[in-house]
């Protein structure tokens, strides 16, 4: 499934097109640099928190990062229930 690939290539194209280091990303996250490299390269997987995280970080959408979309907006935020 493709999907699986996406997540890792978006992640690192997104912090090289902002000219981001991966030690920048990785202490913004709170992990180790190597931790983040392995996130990048697909051999961790990334925690939810880590997911929202990065989108909050780029402004872009969860389902763009995991790839379920090619369309990085996200969506606008509703209220939240009381």
């Amino acid at each position: 499934m493709r999907t699986e690939i996406l997540k890792y290539e978006r992640i690192r194209s997104l912090r090289i097109d902002r000219g981001l280091t991966q030690e920048t990303v990785a202490q913004m996250l709170h992990v180790r640099q190597n931790t983040y490299s392995q996130y990048e390269i697909g051999v961790l997987n990334y925690p939810l928190d880590v997911v929202i995280r990065l989108a909050e970080y780029y402004g872009v959408s969860v389902d763009y990062l995991v790839g379920l979309t090619d369309e990085p907006t996200p969506y606008p935020r509703g209220r939240r229930a009381k």
